[in-house]
């Protein structure tokens, strides 16, 4: 009976205790231990930039997703642009990407020296909208100033794009489909894990992702071995299989041993985290009910829930009431890319009617794997009464 107490008492401190947006310290904390032995086993041997960690990481990583090659970069960015360096996008070539994400994605397109072309979304997912990418598709090849070349699909807040209705059209005009999956890892559709869908995979291991390291991190999936190959060489500033000659333009875009044994240990208690993920997310949208409006998973669609966002009117006072007790929240984004001044010379006549009304009523609640129950039902509790 004691230690029962001792349970219960300590659950109870837990439900009301703070709650944080993000959770990087318990996984630390649990984790510290294993990881600080396997950074010893880097101080030992010494091979800081590319070592045995390295290729461990990678081979992890295929066997998780079903990928058959995995290439460890620098940041989900570098992801990005490897990518697109990898099929030699030039100006001339269209990039259709959401028009609702995090800035990398244009970033990417534009560094990488291809035009982006902007794609309404889903107001139901938030991901991008295959009729629009149609009718964005039909239109460039109308103009006749840029071939379309590839789709980039981001799996916003964890969801997986609609990867066969964007994949029948690829296929029609002839173009490649890249999964922009920075905060889906871990997710999965039509019994497909995230990664082994696309043409290719892009991911980010930032510290707050599903899976993220301590620094900047990120990494590339594949199931062409030529494809593989250019990413390899361009990833390590365009060399050749010997690191001796530049074979073409390459960057350095390599991931250190270091970060890749964090994302090791991690690894380890990932699959407990993506079931917790998933139970608090059950739990939010029981909680909330028709309360709020919140992102649609459609069947056959498992959501990473890298974040656990709903539509709300009165945006900033839900944000304030929620503040005042004790509840963080944030914005995911508060603009749609056209809206950027650097992106603007690219944007859509007639707007993206979807993207800009997402973009003043979207509102993420705190969502990581160590929120207890008590304290999910304290954010629903809280929502509810500022709505």
């Amino acid at each position: 009976m004691p230690e029962a107490k001792n349970a219960d008492t300590r659950t109870a401190e837990a439900d009301a205790g703070p709650i944080r947006f993000f959770d990087l310290e318990t996984p630390k904390k649990m984790l510290r231990a294993d990881i600080e032995k396997r950074w010893q086993k880097i101080l030992d041997h010494g091979a800081f930039i590319g070592g045995p960690e390295v290729t461990e990481l990678e081979a992890a990583l295929a066997a998780r997703t079903g990928a058959k090659h995995a290439l460890a970069v620098a940041s989900g960015t570098d992801a990005l642009v490897i990518a697109l360096m990898g099929e030699e996008v030039t100006s001339r070539d269209a990039i259709f990407i959401p028009g609702f994400t995090y800035n990398a994605t244009a970033n990417a397109v534009l560094v990488a020296g291809a035009t982006p072309v902007f794609v309404d979304v889903d107001a139901h997912t938030c991901n991008m909208d295959p009729a629009h990418l149609e009718a964005q598709v039909e239109a460039v090849i109308r103009e006749g100033k840029l071939t379309p070349r590839m789709v980039i699909a981001v799996d916003l807040y964890g969801l997986p794009a609609d990867y066969a209705a964007i994949g029948r059209i690829a296929k029609k005009h002839g173009m490649l489909v890249m999964a922009d999956a920075a905060q889906s890892f871990g997710g999965a559709q039509g019994g497909r894990m995230i990664g082994a869908i696309a043409d290719m995979t892009t991911l980010s291991f930032y510290p707050s992702k599903t899976l993220g390291c301590y620094g900047d991190g990120g990494a590339m999936t594949t199931d062409d071995p030529a494809r593989f190959d250019r990413w390899s060489s361009i990833r390590w500033h365009g060399t050749d299989a010997q690191k001796k000659e530049s074979i073409r333009v390459g960057v350095n875009g390599r991931l250190d041993s270091v970060q890749c044994a964090v994302l090791l240990s991690k690894l380890t208690i990932f699959g407990d985290e993506m079931k917790a993920r998933e139970r608090i997310a059950q739990r939010y949208r029981a909680g909330l009910g028709n309360a709020v409006e919140m992102q649609h998973v459609p069947a056959g669609s498992q959501n990473a829930w890298g974040l656990f966002t709903i539509m709300v009117n009165n945006r900033d006072a839900v944000m304030k009431a929620l503040q005042e007790k004790g509840v963080p929240s944030s914005i995911y984004y508060y603009k749609a890319l056209h809206q950027h001044k650097a992106f603007a010379p690219y944007a859509p006549k007639g707007g993206l009617p979807v993207c800009e009304k997402l973009a003043a009523r979207v509102l993420s609640l705190p969502m990581h794997p160590y929120l207890t129950d008590g304290q999910v039902d304290r954010v629903v509790a809280a929502v509810k009464a500022a709505v």
